[in-house]
Parts: C-alpha cells; sequence; structure tokens
C-alpha cells in the first residue's frame, strides 16, 4: 500500500447537535456491493462517528478517557494504538454502549448514545461488527452455524439467513470449510469465520480488537488483506492493535493514545512517531 499523505488531522469544531442531525446515510449494504450490483463507495466526507469532548471515569475513579475529540468519517480505515492501558478498551465500550461516557458525546451514525433509550441499544449494536483476538466462536457449532446464529438472535426471518451465511463464507474464503466446527480449523480460518459473523448483518463499522494477536505474521497479513477488501467494499474499520510492523507498512491512519489522551491523529503515519 503506498502512503496516503503525511497530513494531520485537526480535532472537528463543528457543533454537537449538527453533527446529531445529519441524515441517515443512503450507502448500499455489502449484499449489494459484494453482488456487484452497485460500485458506490461509503462518503468520505460524511462523519460516521463522532466524539466530542469525551470523558471517561469509572466508579473506582480511574481515568481512562480524557477530553476525546474523535471523527471518523464513513469509510475510513484507523488503526488505534497506544499502551495497555491507554484507554482503547474503553474508547470500544463506549461505541458499542458496553459504558456511557462520564462527559460528552458519543455521536454513532447521527445517533448520541448517551441518550440513546436502552430499548434500542440492540438495534444500534447491529450497525457494528466486533472481531476478538480470541475469535469468541461457539465450539459446538459449525462454522455456517456461528455465522447464521448472530442473524437468528435478532429475529432475522429463516429465508435470509441461509443467502447472508453464504454469500459472507465466500467473501472471506470459507465456503468449502462451511460445515466444519471451530476445532478443525486453523487459527487463521476462526479468524475468518469470525470476521464472516461480524458481516452478516451489514454493518456500518468493523471494530477489530487485536484480531491478529494470536496469528504468527503470514496470516496476520492474510487477515489485514481481508480487513482492506472490506473497507473497499464501503465498510470503516478501526482495528485496535499493537503489532507496529503491520501499522506503519500500511500507513493508514493512526489514532494513538496515551493515558486517556488522544496524541497523535495522523493520516499515513506509522505505529511509532516519526520526527
Amino acid at each position: 500500500m503506498p502512503p496516503i499523505g503525511g497530513r494531520t488531522i485537526q480535532a472537528s469544531t463543528a457543533e454537537p447537535n449538527l453533527i446529531t442531525a445529519t441524515p441517515p446515510s443512503t450507502t448500499r449494504s455489502i449484499r449489494s456491493r459484494v453482488l456487484g450490483r452497485s460500485q458506490d463507495q461509503a462518503s468520505p466526507e460524511r462523519p460516521l462517528l463522532v466524539l466530542h469532548d469525551v470523558t471517561m471515569r469509572y466508579p473506582n475513579g480511574k481515568l481512562a478517557l480524557r477530553d476525546v475529540d474523535l471523527v471518523i468519517p464513513e469509510g475510513d480505515f484507523v488503526f488505534l494504538v497506544g499502551p495497555s492501558g491507554a484507554g482503547k478498551s474503553t474508547l470500544i465500550k463506549l461505541l458499542i454502549r458496553d459504558e456511557v461516557a462520564t462527559r460528552g458525546e458519543v455521536v454513532l451514525d447521527g445517533q448520541d448514545l448517551a441518550h440513546l433509550p436502552r430499548r434500542q441499544v440492540p438495534r444500534i449494536r447491529r450497525k457494528i461488527g466486533i472481531v476478538f483476538q480470541d475469535f469468541k466462536l461457539l465450539p459446538s457449532k459449525s462454522v455456517w452455524e456461528n455465522v447464521a446464529f448472530a442473524l437468528e438472535v435478532t429475529g432475522t426471518p429463516r429465508g435470509r439467513i441461509g443467502p447472508a451465511v453464504d454469500r459472507v463464507l465466500a467473501l472471506v474464503g470459507l465456503t468449502d470449510q462451511a460445515q466444519q466446527v471451530p476445532s478443525q480449523l486453523s487459527g487463521g480460518e476462526q479468524q475468518r469465520t469470525a470476521i464472516a459473523r461480524a458481516l452478516v448483518h451489514d454493518p456500518r463499522l468493523i471494530i477489530a480488537d487485536e484480531p491478529t494477536g494470536n496469528l504468527d505474521p503470514l496470516i496476520s497479513w492474510e487477515i489485514l488483506q481481508l480487513l482492506l477488501r472490506i473497507n473497499e467494499l464501503g465498510v470503516t474499520v478501526m482495528m485496535a492493535t499493537h503489532n507496529a510492523e503491520v501499522v506503519t507498512a500500511l500507513r493508514r491512519r493512526v489514532v494513538a493514545l496515551e493515558e486517556g489522551w488522544v496524541i497523535r491523529d495522523e493520516v499515513g503515519g506509522a505505529y511509532h512517531r516519526e520526527d
């Protein structure tokens, strides 16, 4: 991948209420793009995710995030980096509404998550697909069943589940392994299954939390190439990682956290600051 440039992104000064009022996107679904029905890409000018003056203090007094301002445009690919305890996990918890910020606004697709009624939380979470380091697959279910389960728990009609699962398994290259259980798969295949599960409900945002942490270097690059392909289909990707080699080689946008602060937000950056 060639460098995208070295400019530093400035924190947004837009009024929060104007951000919240952004109309819903008309971007076509992954289904349409995979089937080749459209070459539409996500609008790079529209913010999918906005954090404005976000501070997070846990009940035990720990200050995990401090005055965070962050704008993620639709279709962006962002590496989230920083040492353990920097605030990456807390940021992810805010995005999936596992936690609510102590102060500030977290706006996803035009909706302020802090003011979201509890009954609407499952719906907003369907806009996000999450990929974990340890895969979190159901060991007694096949690859196909693991992916289908993500739709079954949301009440998707049975007639729509089969085609959707077959489609994403083809995308991640697991059609031939559909009937195998996780113990029969390599680590890379298990992670591909987890990515398929995250994709199957057409999310707007994929959050990958150390997705290559348990994989060898060659397989790690294959998983990265798959995430880049998904991003090319218009899905916004945020990847939390400690893999300095991958971040520096790909030269995508890098958001670096340290002690809860955003200390760097740079397009085309390396894992470490280059002065």
